[in-house]
């Protein structure tokens, strides 16, 4: 009998083992899967808080319903940007802009007509990318308009700090050394954004 009661002792003790050892697994594995879930909820807020949410303002013109400066996260694209302004009139050329282009704070979208050439909308477009802007321009590149100099260029750079940027091309009269006529050779080669 005592024989007995040591195997009864050993069976008992195996079978409490046998349970905890069959229920823990179980437990593990349900806690693993509520982690993975925690980790899934974070990494989706993490997309969700990506850099396309910094505002710029980008300006829409040409052939579309509603013509203006829009305000749109960054990373947002061309296409969202011409949405926002209306869409596109019937008489729009869609190929004139890269829909699929990302928008960049103080971008121009121009959406050219299908009456207009192809030729003119590069002629235009060469044209602008010409000019230089007053407002961002360092002093080796404004000394590539026609009668600027290091000095001018200098004075100019000097005024836009003590006073802020330039709100018009007609402002540059105010630097000192540039004056009406100055201006009037200027005002095709420069611009204020």
């Amino acid at each position: 009998m005592s024989v007995l009661k040591r195997y009864v002792w050993v069976f008992i003790v195996l079978a409490v083992v046998g349970v905890l050892y069959f229920f823990k697994p179980a437990d593990d594995a349900e806690s693993h899967m509520v982690e993975m879930e925690v980790e899934q909820t974070d990494t989706l807020e993490t997309v969700e808080e990506a850099p396309g949410s910094v505002p710029v303002k980008v300006d829409v013109k040409g052939e579309v319903h509603h013509p203006g400066v829009y305000t749109m996260k960054e990373e947002t694209r061309v296409d969202d940007a011409i949405k926002e302004a209306g869409g596109m009139t019937e008489e729009a050329d869609p190929t004139s802009v890269n829909l699929a282009q990302r928008i960049q704070d103080e971008m121009v979208i121009f959406v050219a007509s299908e009456r207009v050439s192809s030729d003119e909308i590069v002629e235009k477009g060469s044209q602008e990318a010409e000019k230089i802007s007053i407002n961002r321009a360092s002093a080796s590149e404004m000394e590539k308009l026609n009668g600027i100099g290091p000095s001018k260029a200098a004075s100019i750079i000097k005024y836009r700090e003590e006073n802020g940027p330039f709100s018009s091309v007609e402002d540059l009269v105010n630097v000192p050394g540039i004056g009406e006529k100055t201006l009037e050779n200027l005002k095709e080669m420069i611009t204020v954004p």
